[in-house]
């Protein structure tokens, strides 16, 4: 009897979490996608459809190189009720072990039994937006120019991101598309969450560095979670201290790739949370910098033998130990013969400890920082006391005859104010500058 009492109340205790959590997921525009849900059908389709295509690439060991022809490949696989195609597989394959995402761990997240979230927002996108239930990873709807667009970019994509490995951009992690006999065939990217792990951020941000539209109401009514935008930044900045100068100039390298592709109207996704006593007092501790430094360093290294990790801590070039720990959060003392000052370990990445003076210039051109040890680690950064999440998304928007028409409308109607239609060279320009302005 009494076993049966203690059951009962574990069941009822269980219920009650699980009702208080999709309490709080409704109130941060996350609808569970259930089997009474418009999407379920559709969401059952892609779980099923990815669970086969990641298995393959599971059980197809990757090349040693990428070559062209891996960026054209489509992979279509037939199953009972639809096709799903996989596009650029091994490509996105070597991104995902680039960014240390174990592809079982991947696979699983994405084909849980677990229903998917649904993300609904104040954002004008006309794309329907998903999220695996544990909230690592973005799945969004893309119209065919935007997969064309991608995929003819993809290549220098790569490129910027094995040249950057620590760049804000969005990490576009797989991109598929799945086709219902007599429906019209839908498109959908896999992306890294920038908001992840997000259980304590309770403010998030949408900026693009201008001024018209780009006011929300954080006190109006209803469900969605508000992404405010730029106006509701005035008076705020992102205090980062040291790490400043890293952020600045690694948006100005970002938007100059964007500059470089004709785009326009990308975001920078923004938001933060306090750090708790025990993080602020595990910044400083040795061991931390121990595995910061090795994660910094494994996003560029496909084998220990090509980068050693654990060795570069030691050794007579440098040399790291406590007592070289300044007061500041992620700042070090080179106690080398190379030189006699503190360095800022965002701005370097130590090498090996045989490292010739070219390799040292190779390291710095990467324009790397000190990683959080987390999962999202590229899209965090911790200031003095505030943990930010930041990330550079909505990429695709080329500047061409529509966007050009936009622009001459806008400038009719808004004469003398910013808008977000303008050139790819005046956008970048006019976005690194809010950067620069909100940023101490």
């Amino acid at each position: 009897m009494e076993k049966r009492n203690v059951q009962r109340c574990s069941g009822t205790t269980r219920r009650r979490r699980w009702w208080g959590l999709r309490r709080r997921w409704r109130m941060l525009g996350l609808f569970e996608i259930n089997q009474e849900h418009e999407f379920y059908s559709f969401t059952c389709l892609m779980k099923e459809g990815l669970h086969a295509a990641l298995q393959t690439t599971i059980d197809t060991p990757g090349p040693d190189e990428l070559s062209a022809e891996h960026y054209k490949s489509e992979q279509t696989q037939v199953h009972k009720d639809y096709e799903m195609q996989t596009f650029a597989g091994l490509v996105f394959s070597s991104l995902r072990y680039s960014l240390d995402i174990n592809e079982e761990e991947y696979k699983r997240s994405l084909s849980s039994d677990c229903c998917y979230l649904q993300f609904t927002s104040n954002s004008k996108s006309k794309a329907d937006f998903f999220l695996t239930n544990d909230k690592r990873f973005f799945l969004k709807t893309q119209n065919k120019q935007e997969v064309k667009f991608l995929l003819s970019n993809l290549m220098a994509y790569m490129d910027h991101l094995e040249k950057y490995p620590h760049s804000l951009l969005v990490r576009f992690l797989g991109l598929h598309s799945i086709q219902v006999p007599n429906e019209t065939k839908k498109y959908f990217i896999v992306m890294q969450s920038v908001f992840y792990p997000d259980e304590r951020i309770d403010t998030r941000y949408d900026i693009k560095g201008c001024e018209v539209g780009r006011w929300t109401d954080p006190a109006s009514t209803g469900s969605p979670v508000k992404i405010l935008k730029d106006n509701n930044f005035e008076g705020k900045h992102i205090i980062l201290d040291q790490k400043s100068s890293w952020l600045v100039d690694q948006v100005e390298i970002d938007t100059a790739f964007l500059r470089s592709l004709n785009v326009l109207d990308y975001s920078i996704l923004l938001a933060h949370q306090p750090l708790h006593k025990d993080e602020l007092d595990g910044k400083h501790s040795f061991s931390n910098l121990i595995v910061r430094t090795e994660k910094s360093m494994a996003q560029d290294s496909p084998t220990e033998e090509d980068h050693p990790t654990i060795p570069l801590l030691g050794g007579d070039s440098f040399r790291l130990a406590s007592d070289t720990i300044d007061s500041g959060p992620d700042h070090v003392q080179d106690t080398g013969e190379h030189s006699g000052h503190s360095i800022h370990c965002q701005e370097i990445n130590l090498p090996s400890v045989n490292s010739t003076d070219a390799e040292l210039h190779e390291f710095h051109a990467h324009h790397r920082r000190l990683l959080p040890n987390f999962k999202n680690s590229v899209h965090v950064i911790d200031g003095p006391e505030l943990r930010y999440f930041v990330g550079i998304v909505d990429i695709f928007t080329v500047y061409g005859l529509k966007k050009r028409l936009e622009n001459l409308w806008k400038s009719l109607r808004f004469p003398g104010r910013a808008f977000s239609t303008v050139s790819p060279a005046t956008y970048s320009q006019r976005f690194c500058r809010w950067v620069k302005d909100h940023t101490k």
